[in-house]
């Protein structure tokens, strides 16, 4: 019955998926992964600005993104701009600086409502693996690969194992909600 790992580091990964999803989520604070999902048409190929620039936190509230091929410039604010970070890039001909103004209440509103749509979808990840290796048990049940005991075990087992998870969606949503409604 050694096909738990299999599934707990189904369910560890979409924590980790949520994490990094959180990172986007821009809090008031300036933070480099709200840049991660911006791309930016580099020799016809999309490419992160990551992988184009150096961005910096010279202070808090602002990040400074200093492309290596000048040229690239004007393709990174124009990329900033239409995604939907809500700030717009101040170009002084040689580097970016993003100013990221303190959020309105209305703004960390919307965000806490993102961070429950994101957590609700990682929750119903947990729950498909669940669901999933539950299934396997029936099947290796059926097959007679193993008895009725242990799948009734391994079923209470994959349970707990869901309700762990779940708990600890739960504690990353709280502290992101945290993070985003602190002043």
């Amino acid at each position: 019955m050694s096909d738990y790992k299999e599934f707990e580091n189904k369910m560890q990964k979409t924590c980790e998926a949520l994490t990094a999803q959180f990172a986007t989520i821009r809090a008031g604070r300036a933070n480099a992964a709200v840049l991660d999902q911006i791309q930016v048409e580099y020799y016809g190929v999309p490419t992160p600005i990551q992988q184009m620039a150096s961005i910096a936190t010279p202070d808090p509230r602002s990040l400074l993104i200093q492309p290596w091929d000048a040229k690239q410039i004007r393709p990174i604010e124009k990329a900033i701009l239409s995604s939907d970070l809500g700030i717009n890039p101040q170009n002084d001909g040689r580097c970016i600086r993003l100013v990221f103004p303190p959020l309105t209440e209305e703004r960390r509103r919307d965000l806490v409502k993102q961070t429950k749509k994101y957590a609700e979808e990682a929750k119903v990840a947990i729950r498909n693996i669940r669901r999933d290796a539950i299934d396997k048990f029936k099947k290796q049940q059926k097959a007679s690969e193993i008895t009725e005991d242990d799948y009734k075990i391994a079923e209470k087992d994959i349970q707990k194992l869901t309700d762990d998870y779940i708990k600890e969606i739960d504690k990353i949503t709280e502290r992101k909600d945290k993070e985003l409604t602190e002043i």
